[in-house]
């Protein structure tokens, strides 16, 4: 639910905008304030798991977002909308780390944990891209407000069944003195990071609104480091951020996520606006990547166990840099079949593979103690990856689209020509998004594939 929610709206946004005739900035924000309150609050999401009860803050998540998720669809002005997305977000900023993290403290470290992991890992990504298939077909058949609707019962069900088979866990010791002011600060911090990158596309990065909120962000981030070192029971423990493997997985969070949402991002609009896909095509031209993630989420399931986490991620990765560069080559008028299907299959199947290796090296160096830290760690970087990709892809790509622009003039070849080029330099940005994560995960210490602890002087 947490992730399909990332995409699901895209495809709707059309319809959207004549039904409630929305402004274009407007329409941003439908989409932006979720994902930002989204990012913005995992890690506080977490740290209440931890102290409060991960079963009660998943709950507390499901209830918060089906009822959020019953508002968006009633919604009958741009207000409503968009004050219903980011409560939306906020459901989920308490559901996906309390749930990660029940993973973590149910299951025992080894081959138990990653089977569960896979699970994860892999509906992760097959929700991202399925999101966007879902939202064609609700849209174009009851109606767009059924992308909100759908979640309702399911969200409400979940909470209920949940109290009865899902077990409690907690941090005896977190509880006791919670970091509000800590809590306070990087929560502003983060939800100022998040969508500063995301309004890059409209401000530029050096306009003085951009610079403004990133200088802020610094100053909230010092002041977090200040109170984190003073606080008894601190939100985040400034000390975990010396474990090798825990740094380097959030870093490969960060690149591969950037890599993932930029090409769901540009490879949308590239079907749509140079293709001339309509919708529904649209989201249906999605389903083989969703099926090849499913895929390569198994396969590497069993792999982490056999071989390692360490090589199924770094494969899983060079599978996903060839299938964007593939994409950056396609023609204009590219067929489906052999030139963007290709492209899809290896991205999606890498990106299957490099899912499961990640959650399992980003929970490697936490005990059940800390695992809602572990997963809001994890969350909070793939979202700010996934804000971060886009800004930058999107930022260098449409700089070149007024010179474009003057060169095309009205040829309509020219044109097409026009806007491929800028698609082609985003999907090649995601492209080295993904080698750089690829680089990052050789410097990842071996992991034994039954315990997954650090192998000593790895």
């Amino acid at each position: 639910m947490t992730f399909l929610d990332v995409s699901i709206v895209n495809v709707a946004l059309p319809t959207i905008e004549h039904a409630l005739r929305l402004s274009q900035t407007v329409m941003e924000y439908i989409v932006t304030t979720y994902g930002t309150v989204l990012g913005g609050c995992l890690l506080l999401g977490g740290r209440l798991a931890d102290a409060l009860g991960r079963r009660r803050v998943l709950r507390w998540g499901l209830v918060v977002f089906a009822l959020a998720s019953l508002a968006a669809g009633l919604a009958q002005d741009s207000v409503m909308l968009v004050i219903a997305r980011g409560v939306q977000g906020l459901g989920s900023a308490f559901i996906a780390p309390s749930a990660l993290s029940l993973l973590t403290s149910t299951f025992e470290e080894g081959p138990a944990r990653t089977r569960a992991l896979g699970v994860w890992g892999g509906l992760s990504g097959i929700a991202s891209v399925f999101g966007v298939i879902l939202g064609g077909l609700l849209t174009q058949g009851p109606g767009w407000r059924w992308i909100f609707f759908i979640n309702v019962p399911i969200g409400l069900a979940a909470a209920a069944i949940a109290a009865t088979i899902v077990p409690e866990s907690r941090d005896t010791n977190s509880g006791k003195n919670f970091d509000t002011a800590g809590a306070v600060t990087l929560t502003a911090a983060l939800v100022l990071l998040i969508f500063t990158l995301g309004q890059t596309l409209n401000w530029t990065w050096a306009s003085p609104k951009t610079i403004g909120c990133l200088v802020m962000v610094i100053i909230l981030l010092a002041i977090f480091v200040a109170i984190e070192r003073r606080a008894p029971s601190p939100l985040v423990p400034l000390s975990i951020f010396r474990r090798r493997v825990l740094r380097t997985a959030n870093i490969i969070a960060i690149f591969m996520l950037g890599a993932l949402v930029t090409l769901f991002f540009f490879a949308s609009l590239y079907m749509q606006q140079v293709l001339d896909y309509s919708p529904i095509e649209t989201g249906l031209a999605y389903i083989p990547i969703a099926l090849i993630v499913a895929v390569g989420a198994g396969v590497s399931q069993g792999l982490v166990q056999k071989i390692a986490p360490k090589p199924v991620l770094v494969a899983g990765l060079a599978l996903a840099t060839i299938g964007l560069l593939v994409l950056w080559q396609a023609p204009v008028h590219a067929s489906y079949v052999s030139r963007i299907l290709p492209g899809f299959l290896s991205a999606g199947l890498g990106f299957g593979l490099a899912f499961v290796p990640l959650q399992v090296a980003a929970f490697a160096d936490f005990g059940e103690q800390h695992s809602g830290l572990a997963a809001g760690l994890i969350n909070t970087s793939q979202e700010a990856g996934g804000a971060l990709g886009v800004a930058v892809s999107g930022t260098i790509a449409f700089a070149r689209v007024p010179s474009l622009t003057r060169w095309a003039g009205t040829n309509a070849a020219r044109i097409d020509v026009a806007r491929a080029t800028v698609f082609h330099e985003a999907f090649l940005i995601g492209a080295c998004f993904v080698f750089l994560a690829m680089l990052v995960a050789l410097t990842l210490p071996m992991l034994r594939s039954s315990e997954h602890a650090p192998v000593p002087n790895a």
